[in-house]
């Protein structure tokens, strides 16, 4: 049981190395345990890291898996633990590192990772059965269009539609309209 928590907060700029080079002037505070800031896959210019991204891999720009593991074994050394801060259910879905969001905007409702979202695949308008709404445009569909803002695109063998910094999935059932 934690006696005495000291917070670290993790980003680019505070990573696992200097964490660990802090270790010993904890303990000798009188620390029990880092309270750790989530340090799991994020924005690279997340500086909070809440924006998790996949919950499997650390956050590169925070170090990699042998300075995190050399930042608890100084931990273990000093009879240390740590605590995690995170939330399950924040996750960045802004850009494409993560492949559950990324696959459920491809696959709808069939996505083998769909029930970890809250989405209404059955809304009230019809034309949104099945699929996911999401509020990014700048301006009306139609206006977004006739500027060009939002295009398809080929890639990697896959079609997608781009919007600016976005890159959305188009679901492989309805390249058919494309290829009309």
């Amino acid at each position: 049981m934690p006696s005495c928590t000291y917070r670290l907060q993790f980003n680019r700029q505070f990573t696992f190395a200097q964490a660990r080079e802090i270790v010993p002037y904890l303990h000798a505070l009188g620390v029990s345990d880092a309270y750790s800031s989530p340090y799991f896959q994020a924005r690279a210019e997340s500086l909070h890291g809440y924006e998790i991204s996949d919950h499997n891999k650390l956050n590169a720009a925070i170090g990699s898996r042998e300075e995190y593991d050399a930042w608890v074994a100084e931990l273990h050394a000093h009879g240390m633990g740590q605590l995690l801060d995170f939330v399950p259910n924040h996750m960045g879905i802004a850009e494409p590192l993560n492949q559950w969001w990324m696959d459920v905007l491809e696959n709808g409702p069939s996505s083998m990772y769909a029930p970890y979202f809250d989405i209404e695949w059955h809304p009230l308008k019809s034309d949104l059965r099945g699929k996911v709404l999401l509020p990014i445009l700048s301006d009306q569909y139609g206006r977004v269009l006739e500027r060009g803002e939002l295009q398809v695109r080929f890639e990697e063998g896959a079609f997608y539609l781009s919007y600016y910094d976005r890159r959305l999935p188009i679901a492989p059932g309805t390249y058919r309209y494309i290829l009309e």
